[in-house]
């Protein structure tokens, strides 16, 4: 239809059909796309009306959020990783999981991980320096995990602790020869099952308690708990929790999608101090990545 002969009723008659059949936030995106249509069009010249704009209060609200099982007390936390370091069960399983917690990043990343993703670290020499180590996630695998059918996608920087750095190194003993970081048991032409790692808490009683996506809100709960205790009402708080967020590939509040493009490898500096402190906590008294791969798969009984 040309253009000028779409209003908002008609477009809203089409949008309320998507909702119908459950899709609310694919309404919102067409929204959206068509809203920038109709921006792209009357930069060329003509005055059009745009119908996308102000609808948004006729629109179905957006469902709430999924919660997640996740502890959020350092010491659980603790008990969790050293539980799940010593289960019975594939290395690479619990090394995936130890990355992980490590992370905080959406678990299908983790799974899709490829060696070829990673940058900053020297391989054949483990004592050279990795602070720079990064984990660079693809805008195609972003795209993939969030089940974007746009092309609102963006490669999204992940600095590497030191922990997860030998995390990294370990397992590279194992797997260096996949594509995968870590590939499941069959092949290592495809990465480890999508319940892998929620089996391996299940099986440790940690069934209702906390699951693979957990590790977000831990991680947002606990860091974010932190920045207040340490900056109070100091305007430095407001940073750090823009971001946590950014951290989590989460779009901080205030900030526009096209805000996120450009700035989503911004405050590297301070994302590797918040990563590092992150592991520093959670893996106090954590054995090490080399006894995670030298102990048994099977519990001793």
């Amino acid at each position: 239809m040309p253009l000028e002969e779409i209003d908002k009723p008609l477009l809203l008659s089409i949008l309320r059909k998507i909702e119908n059949r459950g899709a609310i936030e694919t309404a919102r995106r067409i929204k959206q796309r068509v809203a920038a249509i109709y921006r792209f069009a009357n930069a060329k010249g003509p005055k059009l009306e745009n119908p996308a704009t102000d609808i948004n209060e006729a629109l179905k609200p957006l469902p709430p959020s999924k919660r997640y099982p996740a502890l959020t007390k350092i010491d659980e936390i603790r008990t969790l990783i050293g539980d799940i370091d010593r289960a019975g069960a594939s290395p690479v399983n619990r090394l995936a999981g130890r990355l992980l917690a490590l992370t905080a990043q959406r678990p299908g990343m983790v799974r899709f991980m490829e060696w070829e993703d990673i940058t900053g670290i020297d391989w054949g020499d483990s004592s050279s320096d990795s602070s720079t180590a990064l984990w660079k996630v693809p805008a195609e695998k972003i795209k993939q995990e969030l089940q974007l059918r746009s092309d609102e996608a963006f490669e999204h920087p992940v600095p590497l602790s030191g922990q997860a750095v030998e995390a990294l190194r370990a397992v590279r003993w194992l797997t260096g020869r996949s594509r995968f970081v870590f590939p499941g048991a069959r092949s290592g032409l495809k990465p480890i099952s999508e319940n892998a790692i929620g089996y391996l808490y299940n099986r440790e009683g940690y069934k209702g308690r906390h699951v693979p996506h957990g590790w977000r809100s831990s991680f947002s709960t606990i860091m974010n708990e932190q920045a207040e205790r340490d900056l109070g009402s100091d305007v430095r708080l407001l940073a750090d929790r823009m971001i946590i967020d950014l951290m989590l590939a989460h779009t901080p509040k205030g900030m526009s999608a096209s805000e996120l493009r450009y700035n989503r490898a911004a405050y590297m500096p301070r994302r590797r101090e918040l990563a590092q402190r992150w592991a520093d906590m959670i893996l106090e008294g954590a054995i090490t990545p080399e006894e995670i791969i030298d102990s048994p798969r099977r519990k001793r009984r």
